[in-house]
């Protein structure tokens, strides 16, 4: 699984999100901390983990404990203003509890379970966290994903970028949140209102070609670990951009 995921996107020039480029690397750095739930004898299908990590930095976003004055609203703004950065650790029984006794939030899906913590310093996380571990554990899917309905939010997956099911997350969370800096506030609050619906899917390689033209938001990775800096691996394809 990933170590450390960022990406170099900014927001739109109107955007309240939109980190000052010159700025943004000297300042303080903050990491958007993710668990998914690995237990060995039933581990979640890839694609379910992907979608909940997603969701689940999408619940943070618009938990009113993250927005105005809210108890994390702080961290929240001093991580958005630099780069954003997720980590996903993976635990199971009794780490799992630790895990689940520190503020956050669950999210589930079919069967995964990830939870998503307030962003915390590079250099301080709470010790619960860091003693997780973030590699040897990779997920699969029993089964090809079924097509995504009509209408539904879909994060799209490079075909051509491997990456582990950790890094995964952390880029399906990116472009879960570059599709929220994008939306208005009254489609954020549909979305939010909805549960935060959407599907994470792997795009035909003639389809990925027209999604990088599309003008949707696009996650490109900096390069910290598994690919390349500058790779493309998201984009997210929500109705009401385009």
């Amino acid at each position: 699984m990933s170590t450390d995921e960022s990406t170099t996107y900014t927001a739109p020039e109107d955007s309240p999100f939109r980190p000052r480029d010159e700025a943004r690397d000297q300042a303080r750095q903050f990491v958007l901390p993710l668990v998914v739930r690995i237990e060995r004898a039933a581990p979640p299908a890839r694609t379910d983990a992907l979608e909940t990590a997603a969701r689940a930095v999408l619940v943070l976003l618009g938990d009113e404990r993250s927005l105005g004055d809210g108890e994390w609203a702080r961290a929240v703004r001093d991580w958005q203003d630099a780069r954003i950065r997720k980590v996903v650790r993976r635990a199971r029984g009794a780490e799992w509890r630790r895990a689940e006794a520190l503020p956050g939030i669950t999210v589930t899906g079919r069967a995964a379970e990830v939870r998503v913590f307030p962003p915390v310093a590079v250099d301080d996380w709470p010790k619960d966290l860091a003693r997780l571990q973030v590699s040897g554990t990779d997920l699969d899917d029993p089964e090809p994903p079924a097509q995504a309905g009509p209408g539904l939010p879909v994060l799209w997956m490079n075909p051509e970028v491997a990456m582990s099911a950790g890094k995964a997350m952390a880029q399906a969370g990116h472009g879960a949140q570059l599709a929220w800096w994008e939306l208005s506030d009254a489609d954020r609050a549909a979305w939010r209102e909805a549960g935060f619906p959407l599907a994470v899917r792997t795009a035909s390689p003639g389809h990925w070609r027209e999604l990088v033209r599309s003008g949707l938001p696009l996650v490109r990775d900096a390069g910290f670990t598994e690919i390349a800096p500058g790779s493309c691996t998201v984009v997210a394809d929500h109705p009401a951009l385009r």
